[in-house]
């Protein structure tokens, strides 16, 4: 992508920069990061559990 429009995706690395460069304060990132965690968490249990039951 960034070869053909000399546009990058995210503006920094690791990806939690891009956020904060992006006007974000950590607080909300770290915010946000801890609740897709905790999305996923579930996500996974329930597959598990559709799994097994």
């Amino acid at each position: 992508y960034y070869k053909r429009t000399r546009k990058r995706i995210f503006k920094m690395a690791p990806i939690h920069h891009h956020f904060e460069l992006s006007g974000w304060k950590e607080t909300k990132v770290v915010f946000v990061f801890w609740m897709v965690t905790v999305l996923c968490c579930i996500v996974g249990l329930l597959t598990l559990r559709l799994k097994f039951f």
